[in-house]
């Protein structure tokens, strides 16, 4: 009498398999749900800092041809479209260089009056509340300075967060008044004497621009620290920001 003799699939092609499955997998969150993006500069400080390692979500705005890798011209405009919302942080694509992602916090929406002047911020003709709340010192080698004024601010909205002064008399200090033309957002950094942004070059953000809002810090390295220098990471992990919520 004979015996079938079951083979057994190939140890190396299944571990194959998994991996593909794995890297599908993440890719459809990183293009559909959540994308990690690292803070490279001090623009946003004192809400994000440098080394600091960010979730953003994808969905929260619907997509555009820059939700995708390698942003193929595949439509034009946004699907499955969600406004922001005043105060949000965004991620968007430089308007001049679209290979390049910038981060700030949205200030401006289609048909806002924006200017700022001696150093206050007016939308729509009122002042945004700006109160003091202390100074703020920086663990990264081009930082601000030390001891740099720190003033809250609170929209219309609610939205409040921290913003830099260093200086009373930078050039953005005193702008024109932009109005913001329909389909396009204004974008400032909190950190206002050190941030090139919608008063400068960046210019008004096309909503086809947004890729997404910055949602969770999920690591964060100070002191200058790269991501590969793990012998670094116990004394210069800054722990009380892991898994911090961005307002």
């Amino acid at each position: 009498m004979s015996e079938k003799v079951e083979t057994k699939p190939n140890a190396l092609w299944e571990n194959i398999k998994v991996i593909a499955q794995a890297l599908i997998l993440a890719m459809v969150i990183r293009t559909v749900f959540f994308q990690p993006f690292t803070i490279p500069s001090g623009s946003m400080m004192p809400t994000l800092l440098v080394g600091d390692y960010i979730f953003v979500n994808k969905f929260a705005y619907g997509y555009s041809k820059y939700s995708l890798p390698f942003s193929p011209n595949l439509f034009s405009g946004r699907i499955f479209a969600s406004e922001p919302k005043r105060g949000d942080i965004v991620v968007f694509r430089f308007p001049p260089n679209p290979d390049v992602d910038y981060i700030k916090r949205l200030v401006g929406l289609p048909g806002d009056h924006i200017q700022v002047t001696e150093g206050v911020l007016y939308v729509n003709g009122k002042p945004v509340p700006k109160v003091p709340d202390g100074t703020f010192n920086s663990d990264y080698a081009q930082d601000p300075g030390q001891d740099v004024p720190v003033f809250r601010e609170t929209l219309d909205s609610g939205v409040s967060y921290d913003t830099l002064d260093q200086s009373p008399v930078s050039r953005g200090d005193n702008t024109r008044e932009f109005i913001v033309p329909e389909g396009h957002y204004f974008m400032m950094g909190d950190n206002r004497d050190n941030s090139l942004d919608s008063r400068f070059d960046v210019g008004f953000v096309p909503a086809e621009n947004l890729v997404g809002r910055a949602s969770v810090i999920f690591f964060s390295l100070g002191n200058d620290t790269s991501f590969g220098e793990i012998w670094k990471w116990p004394t210069n992990m800054r722990w009380d920001r892991l898994f911090k919520g961005v307002e």
